[in-house]
């Protein structure tokens, strides 16, 4: 089997869908073309994980998807196929939800003097002096206080050990903080048994939490499970002491007793809090902000050899072959870190990272992968599908209706600023704690202040054109991180003429440093820095961007994609073309997407949105009157209607993207208003405008889901369903258009596709976990058995059963497994149309030897009419320039000649692929 996938299947496991389910799916699976299943994480997660990124163990399968004996099926039913298995791996964290992760658990109980407290990102010694040595916990609903008086705390004994429990959550105690208890049990006794006394005083001498030495963490480890083990033997044997720990534990339980379990509480190595806290005061580093998934220290040599130990098993024993890296920006040293496991999996491993590239960003040409897990591919093909020429259109519109004008690089900016101050404020603080401390190693720079220095860093990183720069602090800067921070600083001082500009110039100077300096600071405190900045700029991008800003700039919703640029609107073909061929160059083999697990809308909602951009006078006419029509519904809080301008915008984008293709009928109408009340809801809680996740306004919330639920009644004298079908009918056959060149070009341009399970029908589902719905397989089977006898012509007139978009699909997935080295190293040469329609027509021809492949696809079809194929084309042309007989994959025709008509091309569809048959 080839290193490089011909195609890509992504499928989503999760006790609803096992390995067992899988096995069945691989003869569909094989038919249909598929080379690799690129399978979300199964390793052990955090229980009733539906997406496995909360691994608690990298080292085990997850029991809830199967056991080793269910995964070896289903790796032996893949390779009797021939199709491969690509693994998703999270090395940047780990779920620490209820403290069922050992090595987290062994942290809590033992603080800096667990084995595994390395490799955590914990700051032991933070500014909060009441924090040292200890782990923040925000894992209270209320104010620790008050939990305390409620009786919201019990302390159990149970195995030879003391759990502190918090409704489902059971925390351990540290054997030596429970001295008190087991001496007050002991004194219950008349004679207390002399066992009882040999262990507590070997608990006495427990080595210390801040002890630790190696050889003192190792002596802590063996005597408190000598200890344990001793408590357990002597409960078997006499039970009378575990009735005298109870009646010690039934009184500590006492409202009376409230300062006792304080006590016993405060002296873990836990400190317990609101959830509330967390943006502020957390001291481990997390997973964006994601309390429950805490950040470990993939650069330590062990951390990566104990969590890869299986991994690297399963790819050494053929059951795995490639790897999927999540979350690269979070790790300390990403190139490191690759080659790493390059070295450890060989070149015969096909390894893609999940890396975010910004609109001018390229992948680092040194690290070791074959590429990117492909969003920056479904954001060039959205962008090739807008008409650029109506954007100021369009933009007039969405000013129009909202009534004022909104910037988005003002939002952006705002926003991130906004999860800077609320739900990563911690990790800002740090930093500016870190930077002081570096501020005070010289004189010269001792006089800047924690604020300003914490000020600045806030403003950078709001500036900040990029997910991370990739500096090495211990090497000098590439051209590029060089350019990036220069460019983010200037920004910054651009927007902040106020504050102190020689500030800026000290953040400048630690990130990149002069040659011979002559104010140097602490080179330790400025490495540590400089690596935590590049880590915390990169989660603070994605909430502020991904999560706020794609959620509160509605202007065309199909362009606020993960890793898109929503101020652009349109791109040429040409560069398109550009595009490509540098892909096609630089990495040939990186993954091409167009929906994810992640991304914001399933690639056909946004091919239907993306349409508006082709019909922006109607788009602009109907919003107007829907607004109008359903303003009765609106709930006024204090002069502010709800939703609000903005809010209302987004939801007709929606409705239109996700609207049934049968329309909405007593059947469905349950089931979509549920769904569209449940993304609204999102939707409006990340962009943090009227509500939020941290301060719902659950007054909003319900005005809002009262909204839907009334424009989508079935109430006779409701004429909204009615009106918003005539144009959804419009938009959903320019979307069809739309996703069969989306899909036609994910399947040809330099790369290989990732098909998302359940795409190779139509599919509108919205943001996860929309999209992570049950997919019905017994249907797609159904649909691709009932292909082979159909012309592509009738499957074209019955577009709305997806029987088209599935054809295209398998044609081209046998054509990508026949032509294999075609397609993964086939030159890229643009063909570019002639005549009147010459912009609507995007062409290209794959060449490897004597094997050749011609491309072409349509766009902006609006003005041609449904379907756009035949003599819609007029006189438009592709001239090769050489003569030849191309046979259409899809047809079956023959085009002969140097120039090809283009109504004839699309005599039967609106895309064309043809192999060259004579050589």
């Amino acid at each position: 089997m080839s290193i490089v996938p011909t195609a890509t299947y992504r499928l989503q496991f999760h006790h609803g869908f096992k390995f067992a389910q899988a096995r069945e799916l691989v003869p569909y699976l094989a038919k249909l073309g598929i080379s690799h299943v690129y399978a979300s994480p199964f390793f052990r997660a955090a229980p009733g994980s539906m997406h496995g990124y909360d691994i608690c163990d990298h080292n085990e399968l997850n029991p809830e998807i199967g056991s080793r004996a269910d995964f070896e099926a289903f790796s032996a039913e893949f390779k009797a196929h021939g199709i491969g298995l690509i693994v998703d791996f999270v090395p940047n964290h780990m779920g620490i939800e209820r403290a069922l992760n050992p090595w987290w658990r062994d942290v809590l109980e033992n603080g800096p003097a667990s084995p595994f407290a390395s490799f955590f990102d914990i700051d032991w010694h933070p500014p909060k002096q009441e924090l040292e040595n200890k782990v923040l916990l925000p894992v209270l609903a209320e104010q620790y206080g008050r939990v305390l008086e409620g009786g919201g705390f019990r302390v159990e004994f149970a195995d030879g050990s003391f759990l502190l429990h918090y409704g489902e959550l059971a925390l351990p105690v540290d054997p030596a903080t429970a001295l008190p208890l087991l001496r007050e049990s002991a004194a219950l006794l008349s004679p207390p048994p002399a066992e009882l006394q040999s262990i507590i005083t070997a608990l006495e001498h427990l080595p210390a939490r801040d002890e630790t030495s190696f050889e003192r963490v190792i002596e802590r480890v063996r005597e408190r499970t000598v200890s344990r083990e001793r408590l357990v033997r002597l409960c078997e044997t006499a039970p009378e002491i575990v009735s005298a720990i109870a009646d010690s534990l039934a009184r500590l339980h006492e409202p009376e007793q409230a300062d006792e379990l304080d006590a016993l509480i405060s002296a873990q190595a836990y400190r317990l809090s609101s959830w509330r806290v967390a943006g502020e005061e957390i001291n481990y580093r997390r997973f964006f902000d994601v309390n429950t998934l805490a950040a470990i220290r993939m650069e330590l040599p062990e951390v990566f050899e104990k969590t890869h130990r299986l991994l690297f098993e399963l790819c050494d024993s053929g059951h795995v072959a490639g790897v999927r890296i999540d979350h690269i920006d979070g790790l300390a040293y990403p190139r490191d870190y690759l080659e790493q496991l390059r070295a450890r999996l060989g070149n015969k491993a096909y390894v893609v990272v999940e890396k975010i590239l910004g609109p001018d960003e390229k992948l680092r040409a040194d690290w070791p992968v074959q590429g990117t897990t492909g969003y920056e591919f479904a954001n060039q093909v959205v962008q090739l599908l807008t008409v650029a020429e109506n954007a100021p259109q369009l933009a007039s519109s969405y000013t129009r209706f909202l009534g004022f004008q909104l910037d988005y690089h003002e939002v952006v900016y705002r926003s991130k600023k906004l999860v800077m101050q609320v739900s990563m404020a911690s990790e800002v603080n740090a930093l500016g704690q870190l930077l002081n401390r570096i501020s005070e190693s010289h004189r010269w720079y001792r006089d800047f202040t924690v604020n300003a220095l914490t000020s600045t860093i806030r403003e950078v990183i709001a500036c900040f054109p990029a997910y991370r720069s990739y500096l090495d602090p211990a090497e000098p800067a590439g051209e590029s991180d060089l350019r990036l921070i220069n460019r983010a600083i200037a920004l910054a001082r651009r927007r902040n003429p106020a504050m102190e500009r020689s500030v800026f110039e000290f953040l400048h100077d630690v990130l990149l440093p002069p040659q011979d300096n002559p104010h140097p600071v602490a080179e330790d405190l400025r490495r540590t820095f400089v690596l935590k900045f590049q880590q915390n700029t990169g989660p603070i991008t994605a909430k502020g961007v991904e999560d706020t800003a794609f959620y509160a700039f509605n202007r065309l919703i199909a362009l606020n994609e993960v890793g898109g640029e929503p101020a652009t609107a349109g791109i040429s073909i040409d560069a398109f073309h550009r595009q490509n061929a540098a892909r096609g160059t630089a990495f040939p083999h990186s993954l091409l997407a167009t929906s994810t697990h992640d991304t914001k809308r399933s690639e056909d909602v946004r091919a239907r949105i993306v349409a508006l951009s082709e019909i922006p006078g109607e788009w602009s006419r109907a919003v107007r009157r829907w607004a109008a029509l359903n303003r009765k519904h609106r709930r006024d809080f204090d002069g502010e209607p709800a939703p609000d301008a903005n809010e209302e915008y987004l939801l007709y984008q929606t409705l239109l993207g996700a609207w049934p293709l049968e329309g909405l009928n007593d059947d469905n109408r349950a089931e979509f208003v549920q769904r569209i009340q449940d993304y609204m809801a999102k939707a409006l809680h990340e962009a943090k405008v009227n509500t939020s996740w941290l301060e719902p306004n659950a007054a909003w919330d319900e005005a809002v889901r009262s909204f839907i639920a009334a424009i989508l009644s079935p109430e006779p004298r409701n004429r909204f369903p009615e009106k918003l079908a005539l144009l959804a009918t419009r938009v959903a056959e320019l979307g069809a258009v739309n996703s069969l060149t989306q899909t036609v070009l994910k399947l040809t341009c330099p790369g290989v596709p990732d098909i998302y399970q359940g795409t190779e029908l139509w599919g509108f589902s919205l943001v996860d976990p929309d999209n992570r719905r049950p997919v019905d397989y017994c249907l797609r089977k159904q649909r691709l058995a009932e292909i082979e006898g159909d012309a592509p012509r009738l499957l074209m007139e019955q577009w709305p059963d997806g029987r088209i978009k599935l054809f295209v699909f398998q044609r081209l997935l046998s054509l990508r497994r026949t032509y294999a080295q075609l397609f993964a190293d086939g030159e890229y040469q643009p063909i570019f149309a002639e005549g009147a329609r010459s912009d609507s027509i995007v062409s290209f021809v794959r060449k490897a030897g004597r094997e050749e492949l011609l491309v072409v696809v349509s766009r902006h079809t609006a003005p041609l009419g449904f379907p756009p194929i035949g003599p819609a084309w007029q006189d438009a042309s592709l001239n090769l320039k050489r003569a030849a007989a191309w046979r259409d994959i899809f047809t079956g025709r023959i085009h002969e000649g140097d120039k090809l008509e283009v109504s004839q091309i699309f005599a039967d569809l609106p895309v064309a692929v043809l192999i060259r048959t004579n050589n």
